[in-house]
């Protein structure tokens, strides 16, 4: 049997004189390569044909330039509705791909760029994994992420290749391993520069070695020992998530455990089953962030090759928030100068920078003198004259505020940009110091800067659109999802979170303990309970950022109380919790009163969704899309407003 050019719409047959075939995948009228029905169907034709004719070695590659495989097609995975469409899709490529496994000749697939999925899936499949040496070359398996499993052979095969307990990370956390990470697991087999990637596959597939066994450890983790595996791995999701709100990762661990990573194997009445997991709504809800985030990331992209690139960045104020915005942009590539009064002011924040600077490249000690040599403290403030985008992060005063940028403004390029970090003040008060005030926007990131991944574009009335692009296209350079909002106060994070916290600490004050509202918020699904989430911001901070959200209005008494005691929260050591380590001293919650979450999250959907009545952001799926990534609400909800509607909708058919 042989395939034709003219039967294959998305891979490429490219053979040389050694009978070595490069099978080369391009999905037509795409940007990125999924793995759609039709892209599979073909894929299949071509092994039907290589049963036949067998090559001398395979070799698997991307026709994109930007990755090698995103997974599949998402679009698909959300149609399906039923047991029956799950099994379908699961089977298409758990079949597939055991084929692939199979095969007599030796195969390679050689990855460069994004490899996620479905990709890392037909990878495992392959004999060997050539990676090319790039920043953009990663591996995940995030299926956890939107609800489902890796049901086409990762379950199987990733354990197989680089252990059950670093398989079961990946898996469960979704998590990405660059280059240098992937080679060390063991998941990939060898590094190639993209200049040579394939002499390095063409290499590798005609000498085919064998693969190195696993240590005895790890193979006695794969038999013997796996339930004593699995049982730490379940352990470790349920401290972080409820199987009735996500059951993805117990029926990972369960299917790997029971039933081999084979999806297809487990009965329809299992809690694990594709019928349960299809079946449960948290399944569509994150289906639903998944597009959420890509909506986000979409406004980092629009007209960005176009815009007037940012390369120098001047961070002013090196306090926690303008220390952290400064180390992130230098760890993402940015040349950063950090100005503050004087080196003793800065030294803190360089001294943060270096440690988080070391975890990240402990094992690349270049990268690590590189991201340090991008990051420079400058008291005098040297750095305006040159810099692409200044970002003003000192304390919540207008008048400071005013007068910094002024001066700014007068010292700065006439093409740079002009952002505040400001969290309560409107973008028009603080723009009215400026000669160009379309020249100012916001940029606003939360705390703690590297783990918060929304940061909130925020448009002044004056505010130019080039200079609003701009700043978008500048977060998504950060890995960070851009948010437009208007500004108002508090924007839309802030002035959802206020009234939120302001509830938990009215719990407070009528008696309840900080642990009982904190395990009430957790146990709906929150990241981290109100008032943590206050001890952590610093209780000055939120007073006096509540006192301008309510108009002055009183505080709650225990906020008060522990404010003019100098009990500020993390910062200090002490604020409604004792912070050793950086964590919140625990001595386990009493039982929390029914509709006690009910009662805290009110006020945030309220909030919510006036926020979306008054413009601040552009729609309801904005709205969640901001609360999930910046509040940490509860994702197996689809978000505040989302929640509401559906509970609403349920109400109504069961009142």
């Amino acid at each position: 049997m042989s395939v034709h050019a003219s039967d294959l719409k998305h891979w490429r047959i490219e053979r040389d004189e050694d009978n070595l075939v490069w099978l080369v995948f391009d999905r037509a009228g795409e940007n990125v390569n999924t793995l759609s029905g039709e892209a599979m169907r073909e894929l299949g034709l071509v092994l039907d044909a290589f049963d036949a004719a067998p090559p001398r070695a395979l070799v698997i590659l991307s026709g994109k330039t930007g990755g090698f495989i995103a997974g599949a097609d998402i679009g698909e995975f959300g149609a399906v509705k039923d047991e029956a469409g799950a099994r379908d899709i699961v089977g298409r490529g758990w079949n597939l791909f055991n084929r692939l496994a199979a095969v007599r000749y030796p195969t390679c697939a050689l990855v460069r760029g994004f490899c996620v999925g479905g990709g890392t899936e037909l990878a495992l499949a392959c004999r060997h994994i050539v990676a090319v040496d790039e920043p953009g070359t990663r591996f995940a398996l995030p299926e956890v992420l939107l609800g489902i499993v890796p049901g086409w052979g990762g379950m199987l095969r990733l354990p197989q290749r680089i252990g059950a307990p670093a398989a079961l990370d990946m898996m469960l956390t979704g998590r990405a391993l660059d280059v240098k990470r992937a080679k060390a697991a063991g998941l990939v087999d060898e590094i190639a520069p993209a200049r040579l990637m394939r002499e390095h596959a063409r290499a590798r597939v005609l000498s085919d070695p064998a693969r190195r066994p696993l240590p005895l450890l790890q193979r006695l983790l794969l038999g013997p020992l796996r339930g004593m595996v699995a049982r730490k791995a379940l352990e470790g999701v349920a401290k972080k998530a409820r199987r009735e709100h996500y059951p993805a990762p117990y029926a990972i661990v369960e299917m790997w455990r029971d039933f081999g990573g084979n999806a297809l194997a487990v009965p329809a009445g299992h809690p694990a089953s594709m019928a349960a997991l299809v079946a449960h709504p948290t399944t569509p809800n994150l289906q639903r962030v998944y597009h959420l985030r890509e909506r986000l990331r979409g406004f980092a992209k629009n007209d960005a090759a176009t815009l007037p690139p940012v390369r120098r960045v001047h961070v002013v104020g090196a306090g926690v928030m303008g220390g952290d915005i400064a180390a992130w942009c230098a760890l993402r590539g940015f040349q950063v100068t950090l100005q503050d009064n004087g080196l003793a002011r800065i030294a803190p924040a360089m001294q943060r920078a270096a440690k988080a600077f070391a975890r990240k490249f402990r094992r690349d000690r270049t990268a690590l003198r590189a991201a340090l040599d991008r990051l420079i403290p400058d008291p005098t403030g040297a750095g305006v004259a040159g810099a692409d985008l200044i970002i003003e992060a000192i304390y919540e005063d207008l008048g400071a505020k005013q007068a910094l940028l002024a001066d700014v403004e007068r010292r700065a390029k006439h093409d740079a940009l002009i952002a505040t970090n400001t969290s309560s003040l409107r973008i028009e008060d603080i723009a009215q110091a400026l000669h160009v005030p379309g020249r100012l926007v916001g940029i606003h990131f939360f705390n703690p800067v590297a783990k918060m991944p929304l940061v909130e574009v925020v448009r002044g009335a004056d505010s130019f659109e080039l200079a609003v692009q701009r700043a978008a296209a500048f977060v998504g350079a950060l890995d960070k999802l851009p948010l437009p909002v208007a500004s108002a106060p508090g924007f839309l994070v802030n002035a959802v979170l206020g009234p939120y916290m302001l509830e938990a600490m009215k719990c407070v004050d009528e008696g309840m303990s900080p642990e009982v509202v904190d395990r009430a918020a957790l146990d709906f699904g929150m990241a981290m309970g109100p008032i943590e989430l206050a001890d952590t911001v610093g209780l000055d901070i939120a007073m006096a950022a509540g006192a301008r959200l309510t108009g002055g209005a009183t505080a709650p008494a225990c906020l008060q109380q522990r404010v003019n005691a100098g009990h500020l929260g993390c910062k200090s050591g002490q604020g409604f919790y004792v912070w050793k380590d950086g964590r919140p001293v625990r001595t386990g919650a009493a039982t929390v009163p029914a509709g006690l979450a009910a009662r805290l999250v009110e006020p945030l959907i309220r909030v919510t969704r006036r926020c979306v009545e008054q413009g601040v952001v552009a729609d309801a799926d904005l709205a969640d899309a901001g609360l999930i990534f910046g509040a940490g609400f509860a994702p197996y909800t689809g978000g505040p407003l989302h929640y509401h509607a559906v509970s609403a909708m349920q109400h109504q058919s069961h009142p």
